[in-house]
């Protein structure tokens, strides 16, 4: 039994190699790239060899893998193999005692303990251990490639050329334990989320809809086009030909208020069309980390977003983009309130965002909101007024005026609606 020693010697030491293996991967894999660059300005000799598997990690990571599996496949081949010598009488009992070995040994010596001290010390032990990780690389790619291959090969999927097993992907996991351990906030772990999440994100998913879009004729006259932005808050707003699907350019507000500082002759002669500017288009499945990286070098702020067939499905602002990373923009005129407030006059104060068919219960009339195909009280008085209504838009139904008082959001959405008897005038500001 003696001779048999040196199984469990190999084994031990195919362990500790297949621990130091796993600190490395784990080293090489946490160490960042700019810091390896700041080590290269100070020492460039010890930096040289670091800087090569830091440029292509993936290549190495699964070379250290690859080492790592076997010499733990061999280890776990040779404890077995001791145990059941030892007890050859009861050899189910022999494989479960060397399985719970194996099990400890490798989740403290191969799991918790070297990728602890590879995390702790990455870049002591991925410059220690760049030289050998070479060396292996240049021996053993070869295999781990074709290995990728035939796994690949084998797997549903188009699979990955460099394989599953690089350490980008467990970067969202590496943010939640950073929020867990209390090293970020909640908020930032989110926008660090949102920045991935851009990507898998269609420009179709940030615009704002056809339906609530603030547009004007290119016929219109800059008193026209100054009214219709100083109403409805927009500093870009498209302007259209024949119909919504005729988008010819965007007017700007300071271009017209420039116009009409010049000369305020123009302000009735002059139409839009004579100062706007070209639109910019974009198909509404444009992924929005590639359209906030157009609209950069473009330089512009807002975009047509055009569908399938060529007609406007909505438009988006550089604004919408970075919503969808740090949430939503509010502005200091934005307010809670109430989603219904009665005023002293009878009338009824309500959110825009109100359920038509509450409303239609609160006022005491009949509207069917499955019929008219809306669900809002801003849809209801878009609906019948034919256009998106901005502050100060009108609207009577079944002896009802509806005015639009006020928008709220940077977007500059319909936000509240007073309901009052038609024929009942307004209260006079004091």
């Amino acid at each position: 039994m003696t001779d048999s020693w040196w199984i469990l010697l190999v084994a031990a030491g195919l362990i500790a190699i297949a621990g130091v293996l796993a600190a490395v991967e784990t080293a090489v894999g946490r160490v960042s790239r700019s810091r390896v660059e700041e080590i290269a300005k100070e020492t460039p000799g010890r930096a040289a060899r670091l800087r090569t598997i830091v440029a292509d990690r993936a290549r190495y990571v699964n070379v250290l893998l690859f080492v790592q599996l076997a010499c733990s496949t061999m280890a776990i081949i040779l404890v077995g193999q001791y145990v059941l010598a030892t007890m050859p009488e009861h050899p189910w009992w022999a494989v479960l005692l060397a399985t719970a070995i194996m099990v400890v040994v490798g989740y403290i010596v191969l799991g918790v303990a070297p990728r602890t001290l590879g995390r702790q010390y990455a870049e002591s032990i991925a410059m220690w251990a760049a030289g050998p990780t070479r060396l292996l690389a240049a021996v053993l790619n070869p295999l781990t490639r074709l290995l990728i291959l035939v796994g690949n090969a084998l797997t549903p999927g188009k699979g990955f050329p460099e394989g599953p097993f690089t350490t980008a992907a467990e970067l969202r996991e590496l943010v939640d334990q950073a929020e867990a351990d209390m090293l970020i906030e909640d908020d930032e772990r989110r926008m660090i989320h949102s920045v991935f999440e851009l990507a898998d994100t269609y420009a179709r998913e940030v615009m704002v809809p056809r339906t609530e879009m603030v547009w004007m004729q290119s016929t219109s006259t800059l008193r026209q086009a100054l009214n219709l932005g100083l109403r409805s808050g927009y500093s870009r707003i498209p302007a259209v030909g024949k119909d919504v699907d005729d988008i010819v350019g965007v007017v700007y507000l300071k271009d017209v208020t420039r116009a009409l500082f010049q000369s305020r002759e123009n302000e009735n002669s002059v139409a839009v069309s004579t100062l706007m500017r070209a639109a910019y288009f974009v198909p509404d499945s444009k992924p929005v980390d590639e359209l906030m990286r157009d609209m950069q070098s473009e330089r512009v702020h807002l975009a047509i977003v055009v569908d399938e067939y060529g007609g406007t499905a909505g438009l988006v602002t550089i604004e919408d983009v970075l919503e969808e990373i740090v949430g939503e923009i509010a502005d200091e005129y934005d307010t809670a309130a109430p989603e219904v407030q009665r005023l002293d006059d009878g009338a009824y104060r309500v959110s825009a965002r109100m359920h038509v068919d509450d409303f239609a219960e609160l006022i005491g009339i009949e509207i069917d909101s499955d019929e008219e195909g809306i669900e809002t009280v801003g849809g209801l008085m878009g609906k019948r007024l034919g256009f998106v209504p901005i502050p100060g838009t009108e609207v009577v139904i079944d002896g009802w005026t509806l005015l639009a008082e006020s928008s709220e959001g940077r977007r500059n959405r319909l936000g509240l609606v007073v309901a009052r008897p038609a024929g009942f005038a307004a209260p006079s500001a004091p």
